[in-house]
Formats: structure tokens, C-alpha cells, sequence
């Protein structure tokens, strides 16, 4: 038997007398007629009282936040009063009976649409907060995302499998969290930074087609798009090249799409490489909803005989780049120019200057720096009268990440980005390795387990720093919202890879030994994706902050501020675990 919500009554039910609970969201008492706003998680029925009803005088001790039960008549609401914002905004209920089912007393906060209560007091009290109609409808959209996900891949074959949360401890990344054994004295499990290995585990089980909506867990510090807990939508496949994969998530994305928002994307996600996406954009995650792409002017100033570019341009890997801002000239205040300077030096590049363009000219204290290149530059940039110029110059990745920040920094202020729009990237072709230069040493990535477009060990030992991988990352509007990689299936190249991130045989035989016995025994070649669920959803419902689309997240500082977590223990409970505390 379905349900009929509060806020799905429509004409199709108007003359029924019909029996209805939901909580009190607003009175509007007239003396001798009152209004009452009933609301459940789909929506708000009005509800008329008047003096008829034998319980109106009850209305009159009615609190906002109360439920109640209300059997009545469905009516038609006269065409004046239509109310076309409401789902039922067509029809009211005219009460012929009013039952107090759960009084409230006075809430901590509003709960209404224009309120604006700080970020802990909603945490606090969050199953209040949840009552609002943004947050229902986000949690509710977040349910439909999950469905879709689901429906899609058991249509094509997936398995939905569960892995362990308490885990081993593996240095793959972030921080874990550690779990105390009582049983195995002074030993500790590791929750899950992601069921990596054990997906890769099950292909090797014969399970080719494997997922799980999963919780995740990383100790590190939080801000936005990030909490200690987080869901994933975890996939991995065999026998598959890196095309089918991103087939795959890019179909099941556009279902999402279309069964949550109601959105028909039909062209074919755009693909770039990784280079190109630090070329033109400056990251790797680049949001193309808006212009402002990069431009290396390296070539035409390389005879420059200007101090600070020729100081730039000896540097290894020297560049100097800039973006063009149209119709940007008298848009910034001093005070603003310098704040984006001190923003630019925070990524240590060598020096920032603006310049705007008069009667074809760059002009300003740019003026004479560029006057044999004036050109050359106006047409790499296509820069017009009226346009301001942000030059930057230092090594060449600095420079794409300082100009990255800067883009997106101009974009928000000058309110060049579409919030309608959905655009997701593929962005491809990845480098297999970076160096660390503080820690001297190669670190993945993606993670250990990527395979790189090599055949060999002995290929990718003779050049490291070049080798290219079988990784992905699927972007949507700025946001990496996912990541994957065709996986490592042999011995020899997973023991090259260990050996190359500074592990020797001890430490990657005690870390990942039953993984690298299990490569031994008929392992298929595969690959899957991990798609953020939060922060997928976070984008499709319009946020700017993952905790609006949790249910129960944590704050900026990793507690709960309901549940009062993190909290101390027993002292008998640590004695369980051999613990003692500093």
C-alpha cells in the first residue's frame, strides 16, 4: 500500500475525506479562522480551521514544530488563492478533527526558509535542521543519486559487493584512522581510506564486475568538499580497456542526471590531457564553464632584454604567462590588485604585474616593458581596448597553478560562471609519478597501483620521470567528483612501482605481501573508477559545501557537534585495550 505524503495531495483526491500527521510549520490564527502550514518530508498542505471543528480552540495552543493528526475534507482552493509554489497548492484540507500527536517546546532556531542561523547551532541541533525544506530536498535528491547509481549498474551487470571497514594499515596516501584491538593486544585495524586493494582482490576472485556505495575514511584536515568520513562509488571492472570504463561512468552519469534533475545530456563528455589541462587552464580539475585560459608568451619574449623576464627565463623551466580579462580595466581597487599579488607570491612565483590595454597599446607601468612585443602579445592574448592584462613569470608549473587560482578568483568576482550549467571533463593521460622534492622521492600520482603505458619494469625504471599512466579523472565544474586507472596485474611491474615510490622489499613485503602473492595466481588485467558521492551531489544540488548534502556531517574541526564526538572513554575501557593516555 503506497502513501499518500502530506505535500503530494493534489485534485485528484479533492471531496475525500482523508486522515493526515506532519509536523506544524506555521498558524496563522484569524480569531475565528486559522490557518495551519502541515508538512512532511514532500511538502506543505494548507489546512483551514474554523469554529465548526470541535477542536479549534486547540489550535490556539498549537506551537510551530508541534505534529498533529488532521481528519477533514480535501477541497479545491478557490483559483485566487492557488498557491503555486506548493506541490498541493490546488487543494486544502478543511478540519473536522485536530489531534495533538508530540507538543514542541520553543525551538533553538527558525526553522524557516530566510533564516540565517550559524553553522554550529545547526549541527547541533541537525535533526531540526534536516526539517528545512533545502535540506530535505537535498537529502532526498541525494537519494534519487544513489538509486539511479544502482539501477544503472545492476542493469549492466555489476555485482554489489561489501568489504571490511576495519582494514590493515597501508601508507597509500592520506592519513588513516587506527582502531585498537582488545583481542590482539597492542595491534590495530586502519578504517578504510578506500576498499582499493580489495576490489582489485575481488577481480583477481573472478567477480569482474564489481560495486559498492561505501564509506570511506582519511584523517586529514577538512574544508569544504572534505569530511573524516565520506561515501564512495566504487567500481572496478576486468578485462576491459580504459575507454569501456569511461563509456561506462559517462552513460551512468547522464542517467543520474537525467533521473535527479530531470537534465538530458546528450553530447559526449570533452576529453583533454592532463598537459593540456595545465596549459590552458592551470589545474588539473579546471572548471570550463568560463574563459580566461592561460597563454605562455615564453616564445615571444625569449629575446626579451627586460631584467625580471630575463631573470624568469634562466630559471629551469622559466615561463612567463598571462591572462587576458575583458573589459577587466578600472574593475579592481588598489587594495584588490594587492590582495591578488600577495595571493600570487603564496604560490612562489618570481613576479605579478597587471596592465590594461589603451588605443591598442599595453599601457601602464607595463608600457615599456612589452613596446617591442606589443603586438605579439595583444594577439596571443586577443586582447582589445578596455581589457586588463595579468602577467605572472616563474617556473612553469608554479606559474599554471598561480594563474589556475587566479582564473577561477576573477571568474567568482566578475560573475562570468553559469551556475545552470553541468559541465563535466574527462581529463586523461596522466603522468605516472611526481617528485617530492622535500622528501627527494617519487610519489604516485594517482596511487601505487596505477599501471603506466610502459610493458616493462625495466622500461619504467629507465625513465621515471617521463612515463605516462592509464589514469583518469572525470571533472564536473571545477570539482574532481572522480578518479580511476587501469590497475597493475603482474608482479614484476607492481614490485617496479613500490621500488620507485623508495619502498624496498621488507617494506612493501610487509605492507602488501598477500596482495602481491595473490598477482601470482591468475590475475586478469582491470581497471574501475571511485566517484565521490557527496560531492557529486553537492554540485547537482546547487552547494558549495558537501555538509549540506550529509546527513550527519562533522564540522570544520572533524567533531560532531550533536553527538558531542570525538568524546573521552572509561577509563576501564582503555585498560581493555592496553592503552594509557599522555
Amino acid at each position: 500500500m503506497s502513501k499518500i505524503f502530506v505535500g503530494d495531495y493534489s485534485l485528484e483526491q479533492v471531496g475525500k475525506t482523508v486522515t493526515v500527521q506532519g509536523w506544524v510549520a506555521n498558524i496563522r490564527d484569524h480569531g475565528k479562522l486559522a490557518f495551519i502550514e502541515l508538512r512532511d518530508r514532500a511538502g506543505i498542505l494548507q489546512v483551514f480551521v474554523d469554529e465548526s471543528s470541535a477542536d479549534f480552540d486547540m489550535v490556539h495552543e498549537l506551537k510551530r514544530e508541534s505534529i498533529i493528526e488532521v481528519t477533514g475534507l480535501l477541497v479545491e482552493r478557490d483559483a485566487k488563492f492557488v498557491n503555486h509554489h506548493l506541490k498541493s497548492g490546488q487543494v486544502e484540507l478543511k478540519a473536522e478533527k485536530i489531534k495533538l500527536i508530540s507538543q514542541s517546546k520553543d525551538l533553538p532556531f527558525e526553522l524557516d526558509a530566510y533564516s540565517h542561523t550559524g553553522d554550529e547551532i545547526r549541527q547541533k541541533y541537525r535533526y531540526l535542521d534536516l526539517r528545512r525544506e533545502k535540506m530535505t530536498s537535498n537529502i532526498m535528491l541525494r537519494h534519487k543519486v544513489t538509486t539511479a547509481i544502482r539501477e544503472y549498474l545492476n542493469s549492466e551487470s555489476f555485482v554489489d559487493i561489501e568489504t571490511p571497514y576495519l582494514t590493515k594499515s597501508t601508507p597509500e596516501g592520506a592519513r588513516d584512522f587506527l582502531v585498537p584491538s582488545r583481542l590482539q593486544k597492542n595491534q590495530f585495524y586502519a578504517l578504510p581510506q578506500s576498499p582499493q586493494m580489495l576490489k582489485q582482490l575481488l577481480m583477481g576472485a573472478g567477480f569482474d564486475r564489481y560495486y559498492q556505495i561505501v564509506r570511506c575514511f582519511r584523517d586529514e584536515d577538512l574544508r569544504g568538499d572534505r569530511q573524516p568520513e565520506f561515501t564512495q562509488v566504487d567500481l572496478e571492472m576486468s578485462f576491459v580497456k580504459q575507454e569501456d570504463i569511461q563509456n561506462l561512468v559517462e552513460s551512468m552519469l547522464k542517467e543520474v542526471v537525467k533521473k535527479s534533475k530531470g537534465i538530458e545530456i546528450e553530447d559526449k563528455f570533452p576529453e583533454i590531457s592532463y598537459d593540456e589541462a595545465m596549459t590552458r587552464f592551470g589545474s588539473d580539475k579546471p572548471d570550463t564553464r568560463f574563459g580566461l585560459e592561460l597563454v605562455d608568451l615564453t616564445e615571444i619574449e625569449k629575446d626579451s632584454k627586460i631584467l625580471f623576464i630575463t631573470k624568469a627565463l634562466k630559471e629551469k623551466n622559466g615561463s612567463i604567462q598571462a591572462i587576458n580579462l575583458p573589459q577587466g580595466s578600472g574593475k579592481f581597487s588598489n587594495k584588490e590588485l594587492g590582495n591578488i599579488k600577495q595571493a600570487m607570491m603564496e604560490f612562489g612565483i618570481t613576479s605579478f604585474a597587471t596592465a590594461p590595454v589603451e588605443d591598442g597599446i599595453i599601457s601602464g607601468g607595463m608600457k615599456s616593458t612589452f613596446k617591442e612585443s606589443n603586438a605579439q602579445v595583444l594577439q596571443a592574448l586577443d586582447a582589445k581596448d578596455g581589457d586588463l592584462i595579468f602577467f605572472v613569470t616563474g617556473r612553469k608549473d608554479k606559474v599554471q597553478q598561480a594563474l589556475g587560482a587566479l582564473r577561477l578568483r576573477l571568474a567568482k568576482k566578475l560573475d562570468l560562471i553559469d551556475p545552470t550549467k553541468l559541465n563535466f571533463l574527462w581529463v586523461t593521460d596522466w603522468p605516472l609519478l611526481e617528485y617530492n622534492e622535500e622528501e627527494g622521492r617519487y610519489q604516485a600520482m594517482h596511487h601505487p597501483f596505477t599501471q603506466a603505458t610502459v610493458g616493462s619494469a625495466d622500461e619504467l625504471k629507465a625513465s621515471p620521470e617521463t612515463v605516462k599512466s592509464y589514469a583518469y579523472d572525470i571533472v564536473l565544474n571545477g570539482y574532481e567528483i572522480g578518479g580511476g586507472s587501469l590497475r597493475i596485474h603482474e608482479r614484476d611491474m607492481q614490485e617496479a612501482m613500490f621500488q620507485l615510490l623508495g619502498m624496498d622489499a621488507s617494506d612493501y613485503e610487509r605492507d602488501f605481501g598477500f596482495f602481491l602473492e595473490a598477482l601470482e595466481y591468475g590475475f586478469p588485467p582491470h581497471g574501475g573508477l571511485a566517484l565521490g558521492l557527496d560531492r557529486l551531489v553537492m554540485l547537482l544540488a546547487g552547494e558549495e559545501n558537501i555538509r549540506e548534502v550529509m546527513a550527519f556531517p562533522k564540522n570544520g574541526v572533524g567533531r560532531d557537534l550533536m553527538l558531542e564526538s570525538p568524546s573521552s572513554v572509561d577509563e576501564y575501557q582503555l585498560s581493555d585495550l592496553n592503552i594509557a593516555l599522555k
